[in-house]
């Protein structure tokens, strides 16, 4: 393992921030003989958000940190992907996690859930007192992070697992401004509906200006019932301003219920499910441009605060596991902290660098575009518009640029260090 230059004890390392990304960044760490400590800006962690979805590549490092019974137990292992027209016709179907052939499972699962799963990992794990909460982190210099209380915390390590809103990447990046809008809003829910598709299917209906996608995360739910988590989102024209992303911001079903008011498919019908939501949060589609630099001395970035990417292709939760995992991986191998560090972003910046601009792009989603151009009022026959072999090269080039195609993912070396 990797150790400080002229020392013999354990390489220490701060994360900064307790979402998935950081918590995954600590158990991966402290697998490999890292001691860790986790500072977190809120004073009191609950389980926020509505769903998330893990593809195969997050799950196996999950797995391999020894979380898979717990993953099992608690997200709806999906079995198939769809993407309709807003119509409601099918544009393209694929087999997902192990009905694929993977050797892990996909998951949809609730995103407080998993972060909540990962905390109590690290208590467990790390010890009750690993991670600090109401300490936020503004700046880190050197191997010293600085925190809004005036204290500071000095490691071999700083992970700036921060967010889209890092303070240590505005350090670094101080002209970089807010967060890149596209234009888009999504309102999200979760709703008690009755199972969909045979009850373990990602869909995903509409165009680029218009899209509504649901999956089930409740593998508790009653038979024949689901518990549907679900987005719908709505291009806005050249102009418009929206209020600042809060992934807690309550939404208001006067601003979008309308535009799908006609969208019942006759095997989901949208309007009703999003009626029947408890509560609707609202969230403009942001991302980050590509920076050119993620690490600093003994400082460098991790998921959001590296790499926020429009939630396209369900691989925002995903690449900060990879991250994290890359990381931890590199410390035990690399001969110091300084050859570990640019080995990681070696390895992890270029690879998210593609995937953000990629996602900009509409990533695997533009099947849906694709439809509505050709055939804005519906089809017949899909081939007839879209041949088999467009919409294959579409969905299996979005997986090698996301780092899960089957094959490569299921024959890769392990991060495990040490690992067959």
């Amino acid at each position: 393992m990797a150790r400080p230059r002229g020392s013999h004890r354990a390489m220490r390392a701060i994360v900064v921030g307790a979402g998935i990304g950081g918590l995954t960044a600590a158990l991966s760490l402290h697998a490999v003989g890292v001691e860790v400590e986790v500072f977190e800006a809120v004073r009191d962690l609950r389980p926020l958000g509505v769903g998330i979805n893990l593809l195969p590549h997050a799950v196996r490092e999950l797995t391999e940190l020894g979380l898979a019974d717990r993953l099992a137990r608690v997200g709806v292992a999906t079995e198939a992907l769809v993407y309709a027209n807003r119509h409601g016709q099918e544009i393209w179907r694929e087999p997902r996690g192990l009905a694929a052939g993977y050797r892990w499972p996909q998951y949809s699962i609730h995103r407080g859930t998993l972060q909540m799963l990962l905390l109590d990992a690290v208590r467990e794990r790390l010890g009750p007192g690993a991670v600090r909460l109401g300490a936020e982190a503004v700046a880190a210099e050197g191997d010293t992070a600085i925190f809004r209380s005036g204290e500071t915390a000095r490691a071999d390590l700083v992970v700036a697992a921060d967010g889209v809103h890092s303070a240590i990447r505005a350090q670094h990046y101080p002209d970089e401004g807010p967060p890149i809008w596209n234009r888009r809003v999504l309102w999200r829910g979760v709703t008690e509906a009755d199972a969909y598709l045979g009850g373990a299917t990602m869909v995903m209906a509409g165009h680029a200006q218009q899209k509504f996608v649901c999956y089930p995360i409740d593998p508790a739910a009653p038979p024949g019932r689901s518990l549907v988590n679900w987005i719908a989102e709505l291009r806005f024209p050249d102009g418009t301003d929206w209020r600042r992303e809060d992934w807690n911001r309550p939404g208001r079903l006067a601003d979008f219920a309308p535009r799908f008011a006609d969208w019942d498919f006759g095997w989901l019908h949208v309007p009703q499910v999003i009626a029947a939501a408890d509560r609707v949060f609202e969230y403009p589609m942001v991302d980050r441009d590509p920076v050119e630099r993620w690490t600093f001395g003994r400082v460098t970035l991790l998921g959001d605060a590296a790499h926020a990417m429009y939630p396209i292709g369900s691989n925002g939760a995903s690449q900060a596991i990879l991250d994290a995992r890359t990381l931890a991986f590199h410390a035990a191998t690399q001969p110091d902290i300084d050859a570990a560090l640019a080995a990681y972003e070696a390895e992890r910046r270029p690879a998210t660098s593609r995937l953000v601009l990629a996602n900009r792009g509409e990533g695997p989603e533009r099947v849906m575009q694709m439809a509505e151009d050709r055939a804005p009022g519906g089809f017949a026959d899909v081939a007839e518009v879209i041949p088999r072999t467009e919409l294959e090269a579409v969905a299996d080039g979005y997986k090698k640029v996301a780092g899960f195609d089957r094959e490569s993912l299921n024959a890769r070396p392990s991060l495990t260090p040490g690992a067959a």
